[in-house]
């Protein structure tokens, strides 16, 4: 047996969920090598299977008959050189280490996230953003007169065909403008039933019919995006196209 060495060597511990540099004294028994292992890697004792990897060697295994009494020292340790801990338990037996999704975790009420002085919130509030904003009613109330002016301007009605973002494989004819409760954000909608079916429903939303279109022929879009012309039906257009060639 290898004397012993007073001086501890630093080691790599690596295993399937723990890897950090330890110091490890060279008189320990592989039995509190065990022992000392458990707490870094989650492996119980009895279930590891140690293997020392020094650099241009094969690796090695640490193993002894009498594990209560083999000295760590046996092995030729060199500082740096990766311990490796694999566990010996079937995976049934095997217990997720980096799974958190069962683990118990603080929510902060809401109440008590609002009384605290050193927050978003508070910060929020102290700057009058956001909803704390005095003039947030006015602001809202222009920007959704500017959506019934945009709807205007662009002469947005009830059955007028149209094109939507400058897209011609996105035409439609428009069945609805006002407000969907739905949608977040205030100021109205148009709501459109596509030739093709490139939508995103059939005219309803969260349960709530706005008009009919078939499914994945309806839309709702901000009346910036939506541009009015004589746009003729998609599928004539292609027609025509076949009768061309």
């Amino acid at each position: 047996m290898a004397s012993q060495t007073v001086r501890d060597i630093p080691l790599l511990i690596r295993s399937a969920n723990a890897s950090s540099e330890r110091r490890i004294s060279p008189s320990w028994t592989v039995a509190q090598l065990r022992a000392r292992l458990e707490p870094i890697t989650g492996v119980p004792p009895s279930c590891q299977k140690l293997t020392l990897k020094l650099p241009g060697h094969e690796e090695v295994v640490i193993e002894a008959q009498d594990e209560e009494v083999t000295q760590v020292a046996q092995w030729k340790l060199q500082a740096y050189a990766e311990l490796h801990v694999k566990d010996l338990r079937p995976p049934s037996a095997l217990t997720n280490l980096t799974d958190t999704s069962a683990v118990p975790k603080y929510t902060m009420p809401v109440s008590t996230y609002a009384s605290l002085p050193a927050t978003v919130l508070a910060w929020k509030k102290s700057q009058k953003l956001g909803r704390f904003d005095p003039s947030l009613p006015e602001h809202e109330a222009q920007k959704v007169q500017s959506l019934w002016n945009e709807i205007d301007a662009r002469s947005i009605r009830l059955e007028r065909r149209c094109r939507l973002g400058s897209e011609d494989t996105r035409r439609g004819t428009v069945a609805y403008i006002g407000e969907v409760e739905e949608i977040p954000g205030k100021g109205p909608w148009i709501g459109v039933i596509l030739d093709e079916p490139v939508g995103k429903n059939d005219g309803s939303v969260g349960g709530k019919r706005y008009f009919s279109g078939g499914e994945k022929r309806g839309v709702f879009v901000r009346p910036e995006r939506v541009e009015i012309g004589d746009w003729g039906l998609l599928i004539e257009e292609y027609d025509e196209d076949l009768e061309e060639l």
